[in-house]
């Protein structure tokens, strides 16, 4: 039995695989529609989620399986007191797999020590969110046409980002990758992801403050918003959440073929006017979400579709 608990639990081997299942699957969706008959997934989400419980529990009834689960640990056993790995053996009673989020860095991995059925991590507080850097992997080879020999601008909220910290460690594993870490002092990427993964591996990547410094010279626009919740006052999120704000102006700058995505949502920081530009991917790269959740599913069950 296998859980995905980091994006790194994948060889590159097993990833481009898995990314050619999601592309079949595109291609071919009335073949997977029943693949899932009977099966059932359970969604525990302690935090409030849009596009990750939803696009989780799409992939499984796209599939003919059926869904269960709770969006927010009040309306759980959490509220009484109810531990991660109780929950975890409960739900193992009740469905085949499961995808949990929860603020706390470490109870997926938790969750998956005493767990009897595959884990999915759909998000564990700051640290990582490996299904949605499948999804970015998924998009950029799907419209770039490869995952190598890219020059990859990460914006904004680099500090708490669990998105930007699971891509870094995702992407340096393929040649030729170079980054530019564009943030506000307060939001740089921590120490130990620059320390432990970009130098240790001798990663090309270089820091500035403005966007406009970095836009002409990216393959790859990767926005992030500021997330309130991970802030400790209110203050210190009023004054970077309108740090950097993408619009047509700036798009201007950026080359012809440059792609921008985001893990989404947006608050401000994409101005609506980007979304007509045939550069902005941010709502294609929802899509591709279902494909590489529905993939991952059929991968965590060892179910094989001829």
């Amino acid at each position: 039995m296998r859980h995905l608990m980091s994006p790194l639990d994948f060889s590159v081997e097993e990833l481009d695989r898995l990314m050619d299942l999601a592309n079949d699957i595109e291609a071919h969706p009335g073949k997977y529609a029943h693949a899932c008959d009977g099966k059932k997934l359970a969604t525990l989400f302690y935090e409030p989620s849009t596009r990750t419980r939803l696009s989780h529990e799409a992939a499984m009834l796209n599939m003919g399986g059926s869904i269960m689960g709770f969006s927010s640990a009040d309306s759980s056993s959490a509220a009484k007191g109810e531990s991660v790995s109780d929950t975890i053996r409960m739900i193992s009673c009740y469905a085949d797999i499961c995808a949990i989020r929860h603020p706390k860095e470490g109870a997926p991995m938790v969750a998956c020590q005493k767990s009897s059925i595959p884990v999915i991590n759909a998000g564990d507080g700051g640290h990582q969110h490996p299904t949605q850097t499948l999804t970015d992997l998924l998009t950029i080879r799907s419209l770039k046409g490869r995952l190598d020999h890219l020059k990859i601008g990460l914006c904004g909220d680099l500090k708490f980002g669990r998105t930007v910290h699971s891509l870094i460690n995702a992407l340096v594993r393929y040649p030729g990758i170079e980054f530019v870490l564009i943030s506000p002092e307060e939001l740089r990427l921590p120490g130990y992801v620059r320390k432990d993964v970009l130098d240790k591996q001798n990663i090309p990547y270089k820091e500035v403050v403005r966007l406009e410094e970095a836009l002409p010279v990216l393959d790859l626009l990767y926005m992030t918003r500021v997330q309130k919740e991970r802030f400790f006052n209110e203050e210190d999120y009023v004054r970077m959440k309108d740090f950097y704000i993408l619009d047509k102006k700036k798009m201007t700058l950026a080359p012809d073929n440059m792609l921008v995505l985001h893990p989404l949502p947006r608050v401000n920081e994409i101005s609506v006017e980007v979304d007509d530009d045939p550069r902005a991917a941010y709502f294609r790269q929802v899509q591709y979400g279902v494909y590489i959740r529905m993939a991952l599913i059929l991968t965590l069950l060892d179910i094989h579709v001829d």
